[in-house]
């Protein structure tokens, strides 16, 4: 999500290189700093104003851009490159302090940064403290819809920012309005709020402002709208087990009437998908331009054998197993179908739109993970190229017909990278009535939703009447699983479920497939990945550390448990 219209980002760093120059750009330039813009130019009216909200909005994520995904930290994928740090060291065995680097590359620049890192998104809501007394100290330039609205779009960021601090480390301190050291001093140090009331002024400040988001709309399309705050809202109860307020904030979701499902799960990851009425809060990318997926996650080898991708995610074992059978049925069910040595056969189908798999058409190409052929993407236990360490490639969100050196050079994807969708709307709202306790069939319906999309049967049908609590929450985080692989989704589940040290402390599991050389006949052993061990410490790694230098610079702020 990032602007008005789906061309926004090219166009925002247009305008906003009109008012502002890096450091980087010719001093000669005749343009004022941003830091030194003045009242007069930036509040003057709105369209200028707009400029600097735009600003914020390109601070979002960049996730179409990240190779080393957060889900590579988990247990349903990991990267394929020797050198990340989640796979080399840090994050994989949570070796990482007050002092030592577990950042997530990004991009082509090699810059370092996480969807959660303290500095940037202090930074971030510093810009809108800014943009809120900005606007407010100028009231009489703005119309008043205009200034409602455009408040609510800044106020709602700011509490998306301090939500990725909230999630990772706990408490924070709550600052509200722009500190200068220069002009305060040490009194712009504060400490942490604690974790609850950091919880409450998000949650507070997202029941403010929803009174003043519109509904989605073709001219606002990738604005922050009335159903983004209700559905932040409503993850956050959900993630502080507030059950009975998260159900009810995912319902108003749902009873706005204005989102749906997008017919076809493939599609709505690849640019096809672009404009659609699933997606609540992302991120925007130019058609064509900007978007490196394509190059960083998908399989390796393509185009006839040719390197076209780092394979910076490979999907476990452990998460193909879980797709279900076509029939609707886990593997695990006697009365699935389901064979061992022909497994993607007749599974479900977002397997087949979100692996690839050995013998698995790609484009144009039929790719091999099989030992013994000469393939390129045969399995790499040995870490000797690039090619999967888990047997299984990425599909969902690449697109065949980008792969390549245009991207690998140009970044060239234009899909949009999704913070939220109605899916997971249904889905936070099917879990937090299943915790409370109030299992009826509106939570049927809502996982019926998602599973029918996908061409699967009832949960009814695949599993039977009369599901107790224990079997229901354990159909809802498989679909959690399967639904939203890929999207950053599944450490934070794990961490927000306190399962992480059991499903976390076991290796990365691979498929090693060989051929039987009197049959003829392909055979499937399961085995550990490539440096695919994990070391999860429930004492201290449910939460993350704050860097030292943060703690360096303000004596206020107390480190974690166990840093």
């Amino acid at each position: 999500m990032k602007t008005i219209s789906r061309y926004t980002i090219v166009l925002i760093l247009i305008a906003f290189a009109a008012l502002s120059c890096k450091k980087s750009l010719d001093s000669s330039l005749n343009v004022v700093p941003q830091n030194e813009l003045t009242d007069a130019s930036v509040w003057a009216t709105s369209e200028t104003a707009d400029i600097f909200l735009n600003n914020i909005y390109g601070s979002l994520f960049d996730g179409n851009n990240c190779w080393d995904i957060m889900d590579n930290w988990t247990d349903i994928s990991m990267d394929g490159l020797a050198w990340p740090t989640s796979k080399t060291s840090t994050v994989m065995y949570h070796t990482y302090n007050a002092v030592n680097s577990f950042e997530m590359r990004t991009g082509y620049t090699d810059q370092t940064t996480l969807p959660f890192e303290w500095a940037h998104q202090y930074s971030y809501i510093r810009e809108c403290n800014i943009f809120i007394t900005g606007v407010n100290n100028n009231a009489a330039n703005f119309p008043a819809d205009w200034k409602a609205k455009r408040l609510a779009e800044a106020r709602f960021l700011r509490a998306f920012f301090y939500h990725n601090l909230w999630i990772a480390y706990g408490g924070v301190p709550i600052l509200t309005e722009a500190l200068n050291l220069t002009s305060q001093g040490d009194s712009i140090f504060h400490p942490r709020n604690t974790s609850d009331e950091t919880y409450q002024f998000i949650v507070n400040e997202l029941a403010a402002i929803v009174k003043d988001l519109p509904l989605p709309s073709a001219t606002d399309y990738g604005r922050i709208t009335k159903g983004t705050a209700l559905t932040l809202k409503g993850y956050v109860e959900l993630y502080n087990k507030d059950y009975i307020n998260a159900a009810a904030d995912n319902k108003a979701v749902m009873d706005l009437g204005v989102y749906s499902l997008y017919p076809n799960y493939q599609d709505l990851f690849l640019p096809a998908g672009i404009t659609n009425n699933e997606g609540i809060f992302f991120r925007q990318y130019l058609p064509g331009a900007l978007g490196g997926r394509e190059s960083l996650r998908g399989p390796c080898f393509a185009n006839n054998g040719t390197e076209v991708c780092w394979g910076g995610v490979n999907p476990s074992q452990q998460l193909v197993d879980n797709y279900a059978m076509a029939n609707g049925k886990p593997i695990t069910d006697p009365t699935s179908g389901y064979n061992p040595q022909d497994p993607y056969k007749n599974r479900e189908n977002r397997f087949y739109q979100s692996i690839v798999q050995d013998g698995a058409i790609f484009g144009t190409d039929t790719l091999y993970t099989r030992i013994g052929i000469n393939s390129p993407n045969e399995l790499d236990v040995n870490e000797r190229n690039d090619a999967s360490n888990t047997g299984y490639m990425l599909r969902k969100g690449i697109s065949p017909t980008n792969i390549g050196s245009p991207n690998w050079s140009n970044a060239t994807s234009s899909q949009n990278y999704y913070y939220f969708r109605y899916a997971e709307v249904l889905l936070n709202y099917a879990e937090a009535k299943i915790e409370s306790g109030a299992i009826d069939q509106s939570v049927y319906d809502a996982i019926d939703q998602v599973r029918a999309r996908s061409g699967l049967p009832t949960v009814e049908a695949s599993y039977g009447t009369g599901l107790s609590q224990s079997t229901m929450r354990n159909v809802v985080r498989r679909e959690r699983e399967i639904e939203l692989a890929f999207e950053n989704k599944r450490w934070w589940d794990l961490i927000r479920w306190k399962t992480a040290e059991t499903i976390i402390n076991k290796p990365v599991l691979a498929i090693k497939i060989t051929i039987d050389p009197t049959s003829g006949k392909l055979v499937y052993t399961t085995v550990n990945a490539y440096n695919g061990a994990r070391a999860f410490d429930p004492s201290k790694n449910y939460l993350f550390p704050i860097w030292q230098t943060i703690i360096d610079q303000n004596s206020k702020i107390t480190q974690n448990p166990g840093y």
